[in-house]
């Protein structure tokens, strides 16, 4: 078995997708109005509409979630939440290092998913 997206349902596709092409720096893939996916290494993340889950209500519910943080390993943290200050997302946590070496910032997204753009420090930084 491989691992290979998560998927946030959402009812408004375009502001979602906008938001994450800020954080990826990347044009998502839409092959239809109601889907885009931004493919990289690793897994994928897919933003669907409401509409393509319909089959599963009441188990989905769009700007929901209270307990996933959807992660990006970015190079420059403080740049990276920096770039997205124009756009007033909800900041949860300021650039910070945390405990165990990783610096860290959080904000959520358009529906209130946290995001978590993190660097993790190398073996020769001290």
């Amino acid at each position: 078995m491989s691992f290979t997206s998560i998927r946030i349902v959402t009812d408004d596709v375009d502001r979602l997708v906008a938001f994450y092409e800020r954080v990826t720096g990347r044009r998502a893939e839409r092959p239809s109005p109601v889907f885009a996916q931004f493919s990289g290494p690793g897994a994928n993340l897919a933003i669907a509409s409401v509409e393509t889950v319909a089959m599963l209500d009441p188990a989905l519910t769009a700007a929901a979630n209270r307990s996933v943080i959807v992660e990006f390993d970015v190079a420059d943290v403080d740049g990276a939440f920096a770039a997205l200050a124009p756009i007033g997302e909800d900041v949860v946590l300021a650039p910070t290092t945390m405990p165990w070496g990783n610096r860290s910032a959080l904000v959520r997204d358009p529906d209130g998913n946290v995001v978590n753009l993190f660097s993790t420090p190398t073996a020769h930084s001290a």
